[in-house]
């Protein structure tokens, strides 16, 4: 056994007991420390000599994304400065970016996390590794950087960008895995494509590493069948730690959470109480041993559950549903609640389109407007009209069926859409607020 994957299979008892230790460690760590967590656990009549059993986590309060806007930029910090080795922030594309500064031992948590699951997926110190996520604040880059060098791969640090140097690169060192987000490997595959080059015949790859952003099973699928790679799930935020908090193995329909370093819970995003395993809701962590900015009952509004059943692979960690949606990103049209995931799963099933969607919605005085943009793949792209109608009816009985909505649908040519290096931006949404 790889001597990375040895805690994966530490006895249930065991890792409840871990658990358990390192929360009563964490509570009063943080609210020694950290003045709004004091404050509201105050408010809530809580202490940490309260936590004597896993379930009285529950009484803690929560934190969320506003917490480290409004305390922004370093008090949530719970680590001296002379401790602090590395800030990642957030985007910061709306209002504050969120800062999470880390320690040393944070970033080798967060590193050893990232290598756990790549050699889940089979990469071994054999493989060379394309990095194509962003690097600087955006934790992609460096996370994938960082796990694959401690397994002693080969790393070629691309970035994003740059798209057909990085095919060049592939095919000449010999990569063998790609990191980057599905819908850069994506817009990679189709300049692949114009410049004559066949992931299967002329490069080497065998794995793909793909996160940041949320992707269907259909975007998958569809990924392994221009490609023939197996395409792997790794999950994470950078409230919790970046990429690395959970990967997929090879029998499970879902990702093994890191539990002896994130404790996961699931709640009813409405009432905000705990659900039992086995029922969907929205996903909270809690950082057991994180020191630079230590996240307590974190909600990350992304909407899984855990599974009941203990995993094929022997693995004990529990295994969490792949984020499907956000319960921030669902979109209220025409008092219906839809998700982009549901629009993009609905395209998925009809083969003369690609994965390039838009979705636009605005408004006049007396209802919303909905359009869906979506390219046509070249091999059905056509000037015929008749041609054309048959397509987008079946995009929009896709829809119907699924969603029960009926959206303009408007087919555009191969390549016309927006591309992204990044997280890409698949909603304009321009109605009044």
């Amino acid at each position: 056994m790889n001597p990375i994957s040895k805690p994966d299979y530490m006895s249930i008892d065991e890792l409840r007991a871990l658990q358990l230790k390192k929360l009563q460690t964490l509570i009063p760590y943080e609210y020694e420390r950290v003045p709004l967590f004091r404050r509201r656990c105050d408010e809530a009549g809580v202490k940490p000599r309260d936590l004597v059993t896993l379930k009285d986590l529950a009484k803690f309060p929560f934190m969320k994304k506003t917490d480290l806007r409004d305390e922004y930029p370093l008090g949530l910090t719970a680590a001296p400065m002379s401790e602090i080795n590395r800030f990642h922030c957030s985007s910061g594309t709306t209002g504050k970016p969120i800062c999470i500064p880390q320690t040393a031992g944070d970033v080798a948590i967060w590193t050893e996390g990232v290598a756990r699951c790549m050699a889940m997926y089979g990469i071994t110190r054999d493989d060379v590794v394309q990095v194509s996520y962003g690097y600087g604040l955006f934790t992609g880059g460096l996370g994938a950087h960082y796990g694959a060098e401690k397994l002693g791969c080969a790393v070629l640090p691309t970035g994003a960008g740059n798209t057909e140097k990085q095919i060049m690169l592939m095919k000449d060192l010999g990569v063998t895995v790609i990191c980057c987000t599905p819908s850069y490997f994506l817009h990679l595959a189709t300049v692949a494509e114009k410049l004559g080059v066949d992931f299967r015949r002329d490069t080497k790859l065998k794995h793909g590493v793909f996160g940041a952003e949320p992707w269907t099973d259909e975007i998958r699928a569809r990924i392994e069948e221009i490609s023939g790679i197996a395409a792997h799930d790794i999950y994470g935020l950078t409230e919790i730690a970046g990429p690395g908090v959970a990967g997929n193995c090879e029998h499970s329909h879902g990702l093994h959470i890191w539990e002896d370093h994130f404790y996961p819970e699931i709640i009813d995003p409405d009432t905000l109480q705990p659900l039992p395993d086995g029922e969907e809701g929205e996903l909270v962590f809690t950082t057991l041993d994180r020191l630079g900015t230590p996240m307590v009952r974190y909600r990350t509004r992304d909407l899984s559950r855990l599974q009941v059943e203990q995993c094929k692979c022997g693995r004990t960690m529990r295994v969490m549903d792949r984020v499907h949606a956000r319960s921030d990103d669902m979109l209220i049209i025409h008092g219906v609640n839809v998700f982009p995931s549901q629009i993009e799963a609905c395209l998925m099933k009809v083969p003369e389109v690609a994965p390039h969607y838009m979705i636009e919605l605005s408004s006049t005085d007396t209802m919303d407007r909905f359009e869906i943009k979506v390219e046509v793949v070249a091999s059905a792209f056509t000037d015929t009209i008749s041609g054309m109608e048959a397509i987008r009816k079946h995009v929009a009985a896709s829809i119907k069926e699924i969603v029960g909505l009926s959206p303009k649908i408007t087919l555009v040519a191969p390549g016309t859409l927006p591309r992204s290096e990044g997280k890409i931006k698949r909603v304009i949404d321009n109605r009044r607020k």
